[in-house]
């Protein structure tokens, strides 16, 4: 329960740190939409699983995701391609990539190619409506996808993943119980 209210909590700061209210076009409105479903998604799958490690998990995967995009927004005043102010990086695109990659690594592709397809969506929104350059929604992508990848472990079942180390490079095979 505990968890529940942090995930509740990392959520509300997600909706209101990146929504802005204004009239905008419909491309622009699915992905500010959408852009609040990827996290309430994630949210959810760990509600229906009875996940309290994975609420965790994703809550520090949000937390993570929103604070290096909001400290290098401020840190590095770009410019918008409609002229507005903090374009670098996009948050839209960093906690909707943060979503998608907590879904894909926590519960498997079954969640994670959908999650991402919905992400992919969002950042092209962000582009097509003016708000953010490619750069800015390839950073903000990717540091969705670091922070979601360094915070969530598999929940069950087997897993493939890369392994590397400075003498091999492999695959790994794990399962969960």
């Amino acid at each position: 329960m505990k968890h529940s209210i942090i995930l509740l909590f990392v959520m509300m700061c997600c909706i209101a740190g990146v929504v802005d209210v204004q009239a905008a076009g419909s491309i622009e409105t699915a992905g500010d939409v959408l852009m609040i479903a990827l996290p309430a998604a994630a949210a959810g799958l760990t509600l229906s699983f009875r996940d309290d490690q994975g609420a965790l998990e994703f809550g520090k995967s949000a937390a993570l995701a929103l604070g290096v995009t909001y400290g290098l927004k401020y840190t590095i005043d770009a410019r918008r391609p409609n002229g507005d102010a903090r374009s670098f990086p996009s948050a839209h695109a960093s906690i909707s990539f943060s979503s998608a990659e907590f879904m894909r690594k926590r519960y498997g592709w079954n969640y994670g190619i959908p999650a991402y397809v919905t992400a992919t969506f969002v950042a092209y929104s962000r582009v097509e409506s003016d708000q953010h350059y490619t750069r800015d929604v390839i950073a903000g992508a990717a540091i969705g996808i670091m922070s979601g990848y360094l915070f969530t472990q598999p929940y069950k079942g087997w897993h493939i993943q890369p392994d590397a180390d400075h003498a091999y490079y492999g695959i790994r095979l794990s399962r969960n119980w």
